[in-house]
């Protein structure tokens, strides 16, 4: 059933043709133009259903996870980019989600992410919900939280080092430098918090607890919010 289970067009002719390219020849150029090292891949569990979580500096995160990480991922991903030309038939054809961040009901995208986790798929999420615009670790959301609660499942966090100094929010173009870096820590196990009762405050401990470990493998800071 997980070998079928689709939410975009990643299933179609189209959709194996389009993911092929970007496996072979766009994710052999990010490497070879952008990623300086990857560290830890043996801290990614043999299968899914688990959780990614990382932090988020750029538009080239999306695509440095991608590339380098032996896993498909589906994201969440923000409604502007299922609306633009480019970024909307990328979207579709590699199977992610659509969140609109400004809608008062997210249940679809939240129910898409439980049902991809249901099938074994493995959940990427950038908890801060937008590129820092000041390469530090900002505002986080609590939506892996609630994910990873809800579905029972642990959250791998990585970091990300480098790409907000290649391609800011500010810029309309990266620069050609090979500095990116990829640390991925270990899973970390959320099973003492799932008999507890769900609330805002629960779900904001434990996302602090996962950022945490992200701003220690990203060497960003991160303050505990309440």
């Amino acid at each position: 059933m997980a070998e079928k289970y689709s939410i975009g067009m990643e299933n179609t002719l189209k959709g194996r043709l389009f993911n092929a390219f970007l496996d072979t020849i766009v994710a052999g150029l990010i490497r070879f133009v952008w990623i300086k090292s990857v560290k830890g891949l043996e801290n990614l569990p043999k299968a899914g259903p688990y959780i990614i979580a990382a932090n988020h500096q750029s538009y080239l995160d999306f695509f440095c996870l991608q590339s380098n990480l032996p896993v498909k991922m589906t994201f969440l991903a923000a409604e502007k980019f299922f609306d633009a030309p480019f970024w909307g038939t990328l979207m579709r054809y590699t199977g992610q989600i659509r969140v609109d961040r400004n809608a008062d009901d997210k249940s679809e995208a939240i129910n898409k992410g439980l049902q991809a986790l249901k099938h074994g798929k493995v959940l990427a999420l950038f908890p801060q919900g937008t590129r820092s615009r000041s390469g530090k670790i900002e505002k986080t959301f609590t939506g892996v939280a609630r994910f990873a609660l809800n579905a029972k499942v642990p959250v791998v966090p990585i970091g990300i080092k480098g790409a907000y100094e290649v391609f800011p929010p500010h810029k309309n173009r990266p620069k050609l430098k090979k500095i990116i870096e990829i640390s991925v820590g270990r899973p970390i196990d959320l099973s003492q918090y799932y008999n507890r009762e769900e609330s805002r405050e629960l779900y904001r401990e434990v996302t602090n607890e996962i950022m945490v470990e992200v701003s220690k493998l990203s060497g960003k800071e991160y303050i505990p919010e309440q």
